[in-house]
């Protein structure tokens, strides 16, 4: 069992036979892949080649099953529940929608104008960029089952706690106006045919992948260049066991960025294979998707200062604090 196990985790998640492949016909053109140009090289090709193929997969099956809860659907999903439970199922379905923050937020203000729950709303604001189903298989490929299942079981705490923390302090008179007093129509829900939801799933995986490619490129060419160029005792030295402030530096750096979790995984492989601790890394990767600067611009014309102020502090507090669980986890996880 075990040893199938690996093959799924080595040789079908994490496409090491693709590795061996992009070496192979490298060598065979005359590419020393054990050079810095080569290994750069290698590394730049594999990584796009395999993060495409995963996006592609992964944002079929994905929006097919979210094919199956529309707006409409998931409000009245939502609706059903109460209190904490509320907030937990608000989180879950955070999981089967939009990768990045800036596509979740039309969402997030939809369920705010139908009069759900402000912390069910904000539950999910954080849940969605932060740990979507696509993030877990990704992970696996990457960092391993262990590590996968912990960051998403993780995420989605940040994203029930925060939620109910911002329920509990009554901001709901921090929501702007005219979300709070907009008309809601309810419309009913088609009820969609196999082939209108392949045809979907295709429509999204086509859109999807011409908005994210871009970041794909950028991001493994970022982690190629930190691969193979820079030392590992920079990096050891900034974002490593010898920098205990190497997680609240790297929650920082990671909030000015745009990306979403398909942009930011080959940079964080890079770092770890460097010597950055696990934890530090996976803070950058939460603080990239969860609190870019484009997304706080868009929910400043959502909601007044003081409630985006506390929006930020419990995702930057709630990112540090799991960057250090996984830091001080790291040997356990990291075999």
């Amino acid at each position: 069992m075990a040893e199938i196990w690996y093959f799924i985790q080595n040789q079908i998640l994490g496409m090491n036979w693709l590795n061996d492949l992009v070496a192979f016909l490298l060598t065979n053109m005359g590419v020393d892949t054990s050079t810095r140009v080569g290994g750069s090289l290698q590394f730049f090709i594999y990584d796009v080649l395999k993060i495409t193929l995963l996006l592609c997969l992964l944002i079929f099956i994905i929006s097919y099953i979210q094919s199956y809860f529309p707006p409409e659907r998931s409000k009245k999903i939502l609706g059903r529940f109460h209190g904490l439970g509320a907030n937990i199922a608000a989180a879950l379905l955070g999981t089967v929608t939009p990768f990045c923050s800036c596509s979740s937020i039309p969402l997030f203000i939809g369920f705010t104008s139908a009069g759900l729950p402000i912390g069910v709303t904000f539950s999910f604001l954080i849940s969605s960029p932060m740990v979507d189903l696509g993030s877990l298989v990704l992970l696996m490929s990457i960092f391993g089952t262990k590590v996968a299942v912990m960051y998403v079981i993780l995420g989605l705490i940040i994203a029930i706690v925060g939620g109910a923390l911002i329920e509990r302090m009554h901001m709901e008179k921090y929501i702007e106006g005219f979300i709070m007093n907009a008309k809601h129509i309810d419309m009913e829900e088609s009820t969609l045919s196999v082939k209108e939801r392949i045809e979907y799933a295709q429509e999204q995986v086509s859109s999807t992948f011409k908005k994210v490619f871009p970041y794909i490129l950028i991001g493994v060419g970022i982690g190629a260049i930190i691969h193979n160029w820079i030392p590992e005792s920079w990096i050891e030295t900034v974002l490593g066991s010898n920098n205990p402030f190497g997680v609240i530096l790297a929650t920082m750096l990671g909030v000015p960025m745009y990306a979403d979790i398909f942009g930011t995984i080959p940079v964080a492989e890079a770092l770890l294979t460097k010597g950055a601790l696990l934890g530090t890394v996976l803070a950058f990767m939460m603080a990239v998707t969860t609190l870019s600067l484009p997304s706080m611009i868009m929910l400043k014309k959502a909601m007044k200062p003081k409630l985006l102020v506390v929006f930020i502090t419990i995702c930057t507090v709630g990112i540090i604090i799991v960057g250090y669980i996984f830091n001080i986890l790291h040997g356990f996880l990291i075999i």
